[in-house]
């Protein structure tokens, strides 16, 4: 869409500010971050509280309720200098401990409002899970205030996840690209996997984002980007992040200490061949670049490291899950003695007792050994079926 074509989408957050009613009675909890803003950039706490919301304490997800840790740090628990609300830090949080947070807020109602981007490892929508897992047995209301997926929702990408290989980074059947806000994505986890971990659905409501339609990206929305995570600067970020993610499962880097994150990849033992060789897949949608770069932190820090950079040329035909795919197969084939697999911890691959990384983020070793046996993996980036259809019609909201 072009700038004049924009549709102003109204969120779940300000549709709740301008009807308070919409959450029903009772003290509320409020699942944020930076993110949680209403359209006028206004944070939604304070403006929560200023037009009569019963507002009581405030949740955190990872990176903290001011969106200033790195991954997998959490934030501060104690009190919110700008509302004197409790802060309650979830990260890391689950089980009986997230039960007990939960009872000891003494909420009535969560409402959850943080900014999605649509891949099945990004870690807020798992927040969302466990706290819904947990308001289920706690008796209390969950209720989701609906934003925009940054991706659209026309396209899945990647497997369902297998239970087996199930963590914070995918804790239920769903696609590594899924489709569907966290509205939708609520209703089809509390019909299918909130169950079977609670022994009974969560008291769900959802505030629809008022506007949106399946076939907007995040620009075509007239909602201010607000970096979900201090590493996803900016739309085109986003649309990289369901495939490059991967890379985080490897050892070169994803671009983490750069200005560019998850729109390069490098290590050390890259050379010349690289980019000409991704050249020749002709993938749609996106060129490679040859280039260098120094991580300032995380993988490779210090280190002059060469690899490329995606340019996307076709943003819609940009299917970010195969490219990074076709991308590791090429590694695997180029470099075979360098090439190699992380631990969840980072540490060398084969660590007894801990499962490769990359088998948490593709939801099953499938990949890593399609890889390694030198056989094509591009079929496995096959959705099971496109939004709505892998999840049930029944979940989507949005036309």
């Amino acid at each position: 869409m072009s700038t004049d074509d924009r549709v102003a989408v109204t969120t779940g957050i300000a549709r709740l500010h301008a009807a308070p009613a919409l959450a029903g009675p009772g003290r509320l909890g409020l699942v944020t971050n930076h993110t949680g803003v209403l359209p006028d950039l206004r944070p939604a706490a304070p403006a929560l509280l200023e037009s009569g919301v019963r507002l009581t304490a405030l949740f955190g997800p990872e990176h903290g309720l001011h969106g200033t840790g790195q991954a997998g740090e959490g934030g501060a628990a104690g009190k919110d200098p700008d509302t004197g609300l409790p802060v309650h830090d979830t990260y890391g949080c689950s089980g009986q401990r997230l039960d007990e947070l939960l009872r000891d807020s003494r909420v009535d109602v969560l409402v959850y409002d943080l900014q999605d981007i649509g891949a099945r490892f990004y870690t807020y929508v798992w927040t969302m899970f466990d706290l819904m897992v947990s308001a289920a047995r706690t008796g209390v209301r969950f209720v989701v205030a609906d934003r925009p997926n940054p991706l659209g929702g026309t396209v899945s990408e990647g497997p369902l996840l297998d239970p087996a290989w199930a963590s914070f980074v995918g804790r239920a059947e769903v696609p590594v690209r899924h489709g569907l806000t966290c509205g939708e994505l609520a209703r089809f986890l509390n019909a299918s996997a909130v169950p079977r971990a609670a022994g009974e659905a969560a008291a769900l409501t959802v505030i629809e984002a008022a506007g949106w339609r399946r076939a907007m990206g995040a620009e075509d929305t007239g909602l201010p980007w607000i970096a979900p995570s201090p590493n996803i600067p900016a739309p085109r970020t986003a649309v990289c992040y369901p495939g490059t993610c991967l890379f985080e499962g490897t050892n070169l880097s994803e671009g983490r200490g750069t200005t560019q994150p998850f729109e390069i990849v490098g290590a050390p033992y890259i050379d010349a061949r690289f980019a000409p060789a991704l050249a020749e897949l002709a993938l749609p949608g996106v060129r490679f670049r040859d280039l260098r770069f120094v991580p300032a932190f995380h993988k490779h820090a210090g280190r002059t490291v060469r690899g490329v950079q995606l340019h996307l040329t076709d943003p819609v035909a940009f299917a970010p899950v195969r490219t990074a795919v076709a991308m590791l197969a090429t590694l695997r084939r180029l470099y075979p003695d360098d090439f190699a697999w992380r631990d969840p911890d980072g540490g060398a691959p084969g660590t007894a007792g801990r499962r490769p990384f990359i088998d948490l983020l593709w939801g099953s070793d499938r990949l890593r050994r399609t890889v390694d046996a030198g056989e094509d993996p591009l079929p496995l980036c096959d959705p099971p079926a496109e939004p709505g259809r892998w999840a049930g019609d029944d979940v989507l909201l949005y036309p």
